[in-house]
C-alpha cells in the first residue's frame, strides 16, 4: 500500500511539475497539427488519411515521450533532486516506472490528436479499436523507455537532445511510417527490423487500413521484449552510474 502511494506520488508530481505545464501541452497539440498540415500543403492531390495516420499517431507519440522523459530525468540528475528521490525507501524498479508513467500518459494524449482530426476530414469508423489501443499503449511504452535508457546514458540536457536525435530522425524514414519497408534499399532495409517503431506502426497500419507486413501478434511480443529489454538495461545503468 505505501508503495502505491509513493507510486502514486511521484506521478502526479511529475504531472504537475512537467507535463500538464501550457508549454508542453501546445507542444502535444501543435507537434501533431504540424505534421498533418505539412502533408496537406505538399500534395496538390487530396491526402489519403487513413494512409498517413499510422505514421502521424507513431511520430507524435515518439517525439513527445523520447523528449520529454529524456530532458526531465537529465535536468533533474543535473540539479541533484534525482539524488534524493533515490534514497526514498521504495523499490528501484517501483519508483523508475513512476517515472516514466508520466511520460507514458502524454504519449498516449499525444496519440489522441492526429486521430481527432482525422475523424473531423475522413471516414474511419471501420478501424479496429483493439488493436489501434494496443498499438498506441506498446508505442507510447517502448518510446518512454528509450527515452529512459537516453537519460541515464548522458549526463547533460543538451546530450540527451541530441542523442534523442540520433534514433528519432533515422525511424522517420526507416519504420515504414511513410516509406513502405519493401521500397528501403536492400543494404539499409534490415536496420528497420531493429527499430521498436517499424512494429509498432505495423499495428497500427493492421487496424487503419490493414496494409500491414508482420503478422500482429509477432509485433506485439517484439514490442513487449523491445519494452523490458529497455527497461532492464536502463535499471542496470543507473545501478552502476548513479548508486554507489
Amino acid at each position: 500500500m505505501k508503495e502505491w502511494i509513493a507510486f502514486k506520488s511521484i506521478l502526479l508530481k511529475d504531472m504537475k511539475t512537467y507535463y500538464l505545464k501550457p508549454p508542453n501541452i501546445s507542444w502535444g497539440l501543435i507537434f501533431p497539427l504540424a505534421w498533418t498540415l505539412m502533408f496537406f500543403l505538399r500534395n496538390q492531390t487530396p491526402v489519403d488519411i487513413p494512409a498517413i495516420l499510422p505514421g502521424l499517431i507513431s511520430l507524435s507519440i515518439l517525439f513527445g515521450t523520447t523528449s520529454m522523459l529524456a530532458v526531465t530525468i537529465t535536468f533533474e540528475k543535473k540539479q541533484e533532486s534525482f539524488e534524493r528521490l533515490l534514497l526514498a525507501p521504495i523499490d528501484l524498479n517501483l519508483l523508475m516506472f513512476a517515472k516514466s508513467s508520466g511520460a507514458i500518459i502524454f504519449g498516449v494524449f499525444n496519440a489522441l490528436v492526429p486521430m481527432l482530426l482525422a475523424l473531423f476530414l475522413t471516414d474511419i469508423i471501420a478501424i479496429r479499436f483493439l488493436p489501434t489501443i494496443s498499438a498506441v499503449l506498446l508505442i507510447s511504452i517502448t518510446s518512454t523507455f528509450l527515452g529512459l535508457f537516453i537519460a541515464v546514458s548522458v549526463k547533460e540536457v543538451f546530450e540527451a537532445q541530441t542523442f534523442s536525435n540520433f534514433f528519432r530522425f533515422p525511424m522517420i524514414f526507416l519504420c515504414g511510417l511513410f516509406i513502405p519497408l519493401a521500397d528501403l534499399p536492400l543494404l539499409i532495409r534490415p536496420l528497420a527490423y531493429f527499430l521498436p517503431l517499424t512494429y509498432g506502426a505495423d499495428i497500427l497500419k493492421y487496424a487503419i487500413n490493414g496494409d500491414n507486413v508482420f503478422n500482429i501478434w509477432l509485433s506485439i511480443l517484439i514490442l513487449l521484449i523491445f519494452s523490458v529489454g529497455l527497461f532492464l538495461f536502463s535499471i542496470k545503468n543507473i545501478k552502476q552510474k548513479w548508486i554507489v
